[in-house]
């Protein structure tokens, strides 16, 4: 077995920073979780009236419906099997706000019949995001997001490009830092940027088996359509 990123990537996986490549290896079969402390230099949202949007999904785990600088944060990547019998990893991020934490949920599968890696969001796994993969020349995994989909009981559809979002993610290595830095940024090809941060965390590698997943980390509903 291979982690589901692996699969996604191919053989480009071996041409991740060494660093990057052990973060995505994270799963079932490594046996390992990654858990990342670090800061947020910068959370930010694009005009104002994303702002309701964002605070919509902030109810559910999706997005984050605050800006910020300075932001302390941490990022768990647990693998867990879901009820499904499907090898699954959380990607939860805790960003400590001064007067309030917010989350930012989302656990990922790989779909043979998408042939990609699929990011569902939220709580309640309402949002279905295919995920394309790619290595550039330093050895940073790049990441787009691709066709969205919205589930909720009997209904499912894809969601349009007017109103969905493009999110491009950089997650690289800083030999010099010792850091791991990560950036995000989320747009709309109509309405332009919506929603984004950057920040630089340090990694710790636990035993899933003695850790386990913890209470909360899993979401409260699991979607099995990708």
């Amino acid at each position: 077995m291979t982690s589901i990123f692996q699969r996604a990537l191919g053989a480009d996986f071996d041409r991740l920073h060494p660093n990057i490549r052990r973060c995505f290896s994270v799963g079932l079969d490594s046996g390992e979780a990654c858990i990342g402390r670090g800061t947020m230099d910068r959370i930010w949202h694009g005009r104002s009236f994303v702002r309701p949007f964002l605070a919509l999904g902030g109810s559910r785990h999706i997005l984050v419906p605050q800006t910020g600088r300075d932001i302390p944060f941490v990022i768990e990547n647990v693998p867990y099997t879901d009820s499904f019998g499907r090898e699954t990893v959380t990607f939860v991020r805790t960003f400590s706000f001064p007067r309030r934490p917010r989350r930012f949920d989302a656990t990922m599968v790989f779909s043979p019949e998408r042939g990609c890696v699929v990011d569902y969001l939220g709580t309640h796994q309402h949002l279905a995001t295919d995920l394309h993969f790619t290595v550039d020349s330093t050895g940073a995994l790049i990441i787009r997001s691709g066709e969205h989909r919205f589930r909720e009981g009997p209904v499912d559809v894809r969601v349009p490009d007017l109103i969905g979002g493009d999110a491009v993610v950089r997650e690289s290595y800083d030999d010099a830092a010792g850091l791991f830095r990560i950036q995000v940024r989320v747009g709309n090809r109509r309405f332009g940027p919506l929603f984004g941060y950057e920040g630089s965390f340090s990694a710790e590698f636990v035993n899933i088996a003695e850790r386990g997943v913890r209470a909360g980390l899993r979401p409260l509903r699991e979607e099995v359509r990708t």
